[in-house]
């Protein structure tokens, strides 16, 4: 009793639940690293298809076991997910009493394997069947089975009962949002109800013994042989776990900016901030007859006055004319009718047009 006593501590009379804000963004922090990091092997696949298209083809499968063991490395040393410590939240219990373990103590198994489970394979399964949907909706349009088919008339009917599926999936996790900002609910997430647990934030003991037990693991020494070896696996698993957490929580925000920099909702925005400027107009030398000279409408010579014929522009100025007349006056001048730059025949620049 004294040994379990040592890792409880009494539980926040107020202030202990986080807010929606807090839920919310640590459940959009993971949605928005796997977008960003899919961009990257994407261009990685693109430059070098021959060494890194494997890596883009098994994607999913290589993220899940990398975020299988992410998740486990904090489930099992702060009794959270990485997105929840980000955030300074735990998982406790749910009907655990009025007094709550601290972060090091870890889940019990039941609520730690469900935990889990829920963090990692839901969001891959999800994913897949999103993509089957895609690929179906591709086939559908380009199949080459009969309408009568019985595989047709399946997957036709997968395909307007999914709309449905996936709403009233999106509505129960809205539901439960707005039950838990009413304060009727204690999960923010179904996925939490189903897993046994709710969040709460860090208190000041559960900080200090986070600190207290990343210390003694790295000043712990063993003697046995079997005892070494499996610290060095627990250690080698947990420094690249390490490796991940910590170069995640480096790099969130930028994979998040990469997430928006690509986004279709912003693509007018940055098309805006990276399209080339627009060349000025040639500085005139002689204002009055060019300005006099220059028609209203696109398509007229400004020396005929008439719908342009074999249009042809002059390289040194950029107006187009047409090709006997501006031959003519280039020949008796040397300049530009309109800018009077000096120009030669060979600045002549004929014009092709679908048209023409």
């Amino acid at each position: 009793m004294a040994e379990v006593g040592a890792h409880l501590t009494a539980a926040p009379a107020g202030g202990d639940r986080p807010s929606i804000f807090e839920a919310v963004a640590q459940d959009s922090l993971m949605a928005a690293v796997k977008p960003a990091l899919q961009h990257l092997v994407k261009v990685l696949a693109e430059s070098n298809p021959a060494r890194y298209g494997s890596l883009w083809r098994w994607f999913d499968e290589i993220y899940v076991l990398l975020d299988l063991l992410l998740q486990q490395h904090y489930l099992a040393r702060c009794s959270a997910s990485f997105s929840e410590n980000f955030y300074s939240l735990k998982r406790i219990p749910m009907g655990g009493g009025t007094r709550q373990a601290l972060a090091t103590a870890g889940l019990p198994k039941r609520q730690h394997w469900r935990s889990l489970l829920l963090l990692v394979l839901v969001p891959y399964l999800k994913g897949k069947l999103e993509k089957l949907v895609s690929s179906l909706r591709e086939e559908d349009e380009y199949s080459i089975h009969p309408p009568s088919s019985s595989w047709k008339r399946f997957y036709r009917a997968f395909l307007a009962a999914y709309p449905f599926v996936n709403m009233t999936w999106e509505g129960w996790f809205l539901i439960q949002q707005l039950c838990y900002i009413l304060g009727k609910a204690q999960h923010h997430s179904p996925l939490l109800r189903l897993a046994g647990v709710r969040l709460v934030r860090l208190t000041a003991e559960d900080i200090q013994a986070l600190e207290k037990k990343l210390a003694g693991a790295t000043s712990s020494q063993t003697h046995s042989f079997t005892s070494r070896v499996q610290l060095a696996l627990r250690k080698a698993l947990g420094g690249v776990a390490f490796s991940l957490s910590t170069g995640l929580s480096v790099s969130v925000f930028f994979l998040q900016f990469l997430d928006w920099w690509y986004s279709s909702e912003n693509q007018e925005t940055i098309k805006s901030l990276t399209a080339l400027p627009t060349p000025p107009p040639p500085v005139h030398l002689d204002h009055e007859p060019s300005s006099a000279l220059l028609p209203k409408l696109k398509t007229v010579c400004p020396l005929c006055r008439k719908i342009r014929v074999n249009a042809t522009a002059l390289s040194t100025s950029g107006f187009v004319f047409c090709y006997r007349c501006i031959y003519s006056h280039v020949k008796a001048h040397q300049r530009c009718p309109v800018t009077g730059y000096a120009t030669e025949l060979q600045h002549l620049v004929k014009l092709y047009s679908p048209e023409s």
